[in-house]
């Protein structure tokens, strides 16, 4: 391993984690961050670079870890999603947390007069992230660079699930930080449930809708804030006009990554009745050529564990006896679904109807449903019958039928013609609304989630607004208020006259 000096720990920090509890770790770096003040971008940058520096220097290790977790899966997947994909993140926070954390002038004129009036942003203190296990790293590694570029000290909670890939982080981290900055939390300190009730300055969520809500409810408990980045049932609509074979490989792709284990992965597709069939074909024929064997395939990723294997087959399996129509990729010679290696072939969905489990249940495996339509407005109100997904996904042109669905659903995101290009672009955020989170990261957005936005004014105007609403209170004060409110009618009338005439 290569680590530069600049981004070495200081002498005598190497403590690991594990030796404190987390109550403990938390009275520590919230002890720090009262004793050396509001770091300076120097140090908010060092903290970035030494959390990059982390992934790279064990990449290969890291790797070799998530492939252990969950039996089989693409080394290449979790090199680009786990490593490079943060790195991403961890650039533009790093080339703009100097900037962003800059306090700005918000009024020069009344400055000029004697009322200044400032923004700082200023850090939460103690943040605490709990990540998933489908991208362990990713959707822990990002938020904490946030967190660090906003001038945060760092608690990290990777999924129990993954465990050899949280123990691979939790070795190394000392290498790199001090407790005092950043400490990773195994189950060794005890479950999730414990570690949403530490009393923080912020708790930031990525899971379930039902673990995101016992989450939010026992931080509520000590007033903490919450950030859920959650899941749901993303739907997909192909418009009329589009190109089928475009619209079927997409979706087709964007269904199977990490074996349909991410919370972006379209769930379920509305086609234009006529062209279901045709649709259909081309996903199946998609699929069979992307997956020639799927036993004994490493680059099939396997169901995480037991319990979602069995689940998942299960949706499926309900389905099917309810009258649902299933189409499945089966290469010649192999027996799936595959228990010993928890792999589920690809499976597409039609039929699918109310009281079938999987009309309500965010698959989070290799099953796509399809859904026929005839007019756009069908889609659309089966789409706001269930809670608001986490993204949207629209195949098709840019126009406007597209602007008629995002007038009319509410999602934390669309993507159009491909997978979850926001993910990618700094200068969009990342989040859900309603079942599929509250609040959002990512750049900027990231840097705003984890910080205060500090109001300070100064006055040294001759009169006082203290003593002015302060009794007694006399004629003058009653003449003045009766000045402005006559000023406040002929305005509103004013703008609600203009108003009317721009209809």
């Amino acid at each position: 391993m290569t680590k530069p000096a600049d981004v070495a720990v200081r002498a005598g920090d190497k403590v690991s984690s594990e030796a404190h509890t987390m109550e403990e770790l938390v009275d520590i770096q919230k002890a720090a961050f009262l004793r050396d003040g509001i770091p300076d971008a120097k140090t908010r940058i060092d903290r970035i670079n030494r959390l990059g520096q982390l992934l790279l220097d064990h990449a290969d290790e890291i790797t070799a870890a998530l492939t252990e977790d969950f039996g089989s899966r693409p080394a290449d997947l979790s090199i680009a999603a786990d490593v490079a994909g943060c790195m991403i993140d961890l650039a533009h926070q790093r080339r703009s947390a100097e900037k962003w954390m800059r306090e700005t002038n918000v009024a020069r004129v009344a400055g000029m007069v004697g009322f200044t009036q400032r923004l700082r942003r200023d850090p939460l203190g103690v943040v605490a992230i709990m990540g998933p296990w489908n991208f362990p790293l990713q959707l822990t590694i990002v938020p904490a660079a946030s967190a660090f570029a906003a001038g945060n000290r760092v608690l990290m909670r990777p999924s129990s699930i993954t465990a050899k890939t949280t123990d691979v982080i939790a070795r190394v981290a000392p290498d790199y930080f001090s407790i005092e900055e950043l400490a990773v939390i195994t189950s060794k300190h005890g479950g999730g449930s414990d570690f949403a009730k530490l009393k923080v300055d912020h708790m930031f969520f990525t899971g379930s809708p039902e673990v995101g809500s016992s989450v939010a409810q026992e931080a509520a408990k000590n007033l903490v804030p919450v950030t859920l980045e959650l899941g749901g049932k993303n739907p997909a609509i192909v418009d009329r006009g589009t190109d089928i074979t475009k619209a079927a490989h997409f979706l087709a792709d964007a269904r199977m990554i990490n074996g349909g284990q991410v919370c972006l992965c379209p769930d379920y597709v509305f086609v234009p009745e006529d062209k279901v069939g045709e649709f259909t074909d081309k996903v199946i024929a998609r699929w069979t050529a992307n997956f020639p064997t799927i036993v004994g395939n490493g680059d099939y990723t396997s169901t995480i564990n037991e319990k979602n294997y069995q689940r998942i087959v299960g949706l499926i399996d309900d389905a099917v006896s309810l009258g649902a129509t299933k189409r499945q990729v089966l290469p010649v010679g192999e027996e799936l679904p595959n228990a010993q290696e928890r792999k589920i072939p690809p499976t597409l969905l039609t039929g699918v109807k109310p009281g079938m489990k999987i009309e309500d249940d965010e698959v989070f495996g290799p099953v796509l449903t399809v859904y026929p339509y005839r007019e756009l407005s069908e889609a659309i109100d089966k789409i706001n019958s269930a809670g608001h997904p986490l993204t949207l996904y629209w195949a098709g042109d840019d126009n406007a039928n597209l602007r008629t669905v995002a007038d009319n659903t509410r999602s934390g995101s669309i993507s159009g013609n491909d997978f979850g290009l926001h993910m990618l672009s700094q200068g969009l955020p990342f989040g859900g609304v309603g079942r599929s989170g509250m609040g959002n990261y990512h750049g900027e957005f990231g840097f705003n989630t984890f910080s205060h936005a500090r109001a300070v004014t100064v006055s040294s105007l001759p009169i006082s607004f203290a003593e002015v609403m302060t009794p007694p209170f006399t004629k003058r004060d009653a003449r003045m208020t009766a000045m402005q409110m006559k000023v406040w009618r002929f305005l509103n009338r004013r703008a609600i006259k203009k108003s009317n005439k721009k209809r």
